[in-house]
């Protein structure tokens, strides 16, 4: 069994029956194997977690990465958007709440000062990149309690207002 594939059974155990469903005997029975197998891969619930947290990370980083625009800001805000429109952040939520510990959320604090810090000095407005990025928080903590409350509309909308106030 694969890493990815235990991943995907612990995550989607969490988004379907909630974090006191979160056992290493049932993430193995979602994911056909053994729990030996699975304790190969993580040998504790704790590091299970802290892997699904870093997994998202690392996605978030690939998605950034993945846009083409000119500078972090425009990327990161682009990444935000298809991240909303992807339902990604119900994963987000899940697994973040499922931590309910300060230590497996610290490589999310560390991506997140990353995140914000990140090719600041070579903005042509650090000030309004930073504004950008604050505004994608809020965008993104608003999404995850109400996936349904813009529409594809609106949010291209949002995006387009937000790039306007970064410089060309």
């Amino acid at each position: 069994m694969r890493r990815e594939e235990l991943l995907d059974a612990a995550e989607g155990l969490l988004c379907d029956q909630g974090s006191q469903a979160l056992t290493l005997a049932t993430v193995a029975e979602r994911a056909g194997c053994s729990k030996g197998g699975l304790l190969y891969h993580f040998g504790t619930k704790e590091a299970l977690i802290k892997g699904m947290v870093e997994r998202l990370i690392e996605e978030f980083d690939e998605l950034i990465a993945a846009q083409g625009y000119d500078t972090y800001t425009k990327n990161y805000l682009a990444a935000t958007f298809a991240a909303v429109r992807s339902g990604r952040l119900r994963r987000w939520a899940v697994v973040t709440g499922a931590s309910g510990n300060l230590y497996l959320l610290a490589p999310l604090r560390v991506a997140m000062a990353r995140w914000h810090r990140e090719g600041l000095d070579r903005e042509p407005d650090p000030g309004a990149a930073q504004i950008v990025r604050l505004a994608c928080e809020g965008l993104w903590d608003v999404a995850s309690h109400d996936p349904d409350l813009y529409d594809a509309e609106h949010l291209e909308g949002l995006k387009q207002r937000l790039l306007a106030l970064l410089p060309a």
